[in-house]
């Protein structure tokens, strides 16, 4: 039922607490309005057209970041960073290191509203090598919002009997000298019949946290869950069928962070997370063919720091994680559970206007071989404007349970139980400052990924078969940034090219590696 035929409404009210009005409506005394906090981000656009507001919505406009949705982006999207495929990239959400161990396709399934976060950053390089677990590529790295005393209250109206509502408060209070006790909470929900038939979304989100803030430190404690229905023609296979994606997940995380006057910082999480899949190649008749239905339960801990010695600065973190599947079709692998472990140490030391740093990774898994990553890195302060840095660095990650037990010799997507460890090497230089207002940076780098797990296609065979391939890619980078009281713009320019191969594998084309 449409409730409308109109380009979408949306109304969205901003409110605080106000004090000292009196029972005839005139303010008998000065107000004093809460202090607002104003963060600023690189993408200007943050927010959703066709649902509720979700983390990976303000990636659509992110130069660095391509977004691949199916149906909508906050349905399902895969990130991919600088020319890597939709599981090389990694999320932390505060120090906490999040993934789906079943399929880099749910890597964004964080019930988490926007309000709650910091402008998220984009991690490459020798950053990633050194800060990301179990991502190759690049990560990205959020930020617990410190929360203040405000309100947002939602509603949009449109098409396609298209309606959304959303709710978000924050309060506070000061605690003893310095210290500051909040609360926040919201919840979101959006509905559509979809702009093509059976292309429709049921969505539904709520959180709330809690948060002790002083003077040098923060602590987050967050729980929420998020249920997400939505239906497309064609929306994994070609044949014509009406298929759905009912997707519920829940996160509960601990998050602590401090910083002192010398330099020194130290954050430390733990998280659970639990995704439940239930997949319908034909919404027409459940569960009658391939039924398709998983769950994962992921459960770790993180920490990293920066510790200020008289003579150098140590930068170390460390990783642990704990993923275990239940699946009525992915049984045909050798293993179901997991434990993966990260840790890394990069020393650096600054000389005039020359930072060089040199450190290594170790990363190590009860099912496969551990790695030994180094990684090195120089940059020159040119002026007070200008950085010109040089480094290089290694990276790995693990298959997903996907790629590693879908059944190898039958079925729509065919697996690979004896996937190994995708292992990246980044050789790249960059200059980045600003100059009339503007913020620029520029970088070229070479990739090599070796066994990186790619879903190919061959003449002949109906399906999609997990393989190893080896890709050099070679990309050039540019970002340009302008901010003014009335307009930001954001541009980007990328260019890549990509070299594979296969070895002994029959390929004719590629899903993921070669298409970008």
């Amino acid at each position: 039922m449409k409730l409308f035929s109109l380009p979408s409404i949306s109304i969205r009210l901003v409110f605080a607490v106000l004090a000292g009005i009196g029972g005839t409506g005139i303010i008998d005394a000065q107000t004093t309005l809460p202090n607002f906090v104003v963060l600023s981000s690189r993408v200007a656009n943050q927010s959703s057209a066709g649902t509720i507001d979700m983390p990976v919505s303000g990636l659509r406009f992110e130069p660095r970041v391509d977004v691949q949705g199916r149906n909508l982006a906050e349905a399902q999207a895969d990130v991919a960073i600088r020319g890597g495929i939709f599981e090389n990239t990694g999320f932390r959400i505060g120090a906490a290191a999040l993934s789906d161990p079943q399929t880099g396709h749910y890597l964004v399934e964080l019930p988490i509203a926007p309000a709650m976060l910091l402008p998220p950053a984009v991690v490459t390089g020798l950053a990633n090598a050194a800060s990301g677990f179990n991502a190759g590529v690049g990560t990205i790295s959020y930020g617990w919002r410190p929360i203040e005393l405000r309100g947002e209250l939602s509603a949009a109206f449109g098409n396609h009997a298209y309606n959304r509502q959303s709710f978000y408060q924050g309060a506070v209070r000061k605690v003893g000298d310095g210290h500051i006790l909040g609360a926040d909470l919201e919840v979101a929900r959006s509905e559509s019949e979809g702009s093509v038939p059976f292309g429709d979304h049921d969505f539904d989100r709520i959180g709330a946290r809690l948060q002790w803030r002083g003077p040098v430190g923060q602590t987050d404690l967050f729980a929420g869950y998020q249920a997400k229905f939505f239906g497309w023609p064609n929306l994994y296979t070609p044949f014509g069928f009406n298929e759905t994606e009912n997707l519920q997940t829940v996160l509960v995380a601990l998050n602590h962070q401090w910083r002192d006057a010398r330099g020194n910082e130290f954050a430390a999480a733990l998280f659970y997370r639990r995704n439940k899949d239930d997949y319908e190649f034909n919404r027409a008749v459940p569960g009658a063919s391939n039924p398709f239905q998983h769950t994962t339960w992921l459960r770790g801990a993180s920490l990293n720091g920066i510790q200020q010695l008289p003579a150098l600065v140590l930068n170390y973190s460390a990783d642990v994680s704990s993923d275990r599947l239940e699946s009525t079709a992915l049984t045909f692998g050798r293993y179901s559970s997991r434990t993966l472990t990260k840790v890394t140490l990069v020393p650096e030391l600054t000389v005039n206007a020359i930072t060089a740093r040199a450190g290594a990774s170790l990363d190590h898994s009860n099912r496969n071989p551990s790695a030994f990553s180094p990684l090195a890195g120089v940059e020159w302060r040119v002026d007070s404007n200008w950085t010109i840095y040089g480094e290089f660095s290694e990276a790995t990650q693990l298959p997903t349970y996907t790629a590693l037990n879908s059944n190898a010799a039958a079925g729509l997507f065919r697996g690979n139980a004896n996937l190994d460890r995708t292992e990246s090497r980044n050789l790249e230089f960059g200059m980045r400052g600003e100059m009339a207002g503007w913020q620029l940076a520029a970088a070229l780098f070479r990739r090599e990924d070796d066994h990186l797990v790619d879903w190919t296609f061959r003449q002949g065979v109906i399906a999609r078969t997990a393989n190893p391939v080896d890709v050099r890619t070679t990309g050039v980078e540019f970002i340009a940034i302008r901010r003014a009281a009335r307009y930001e713009i954001v541009a980007g320019y990328s260019w890549l090219r990509k070299r594979s191969d296969y070895g002994a594998a029959v390929v004719d084309g590629s899903f993921y590696a070669l298409n970008f």
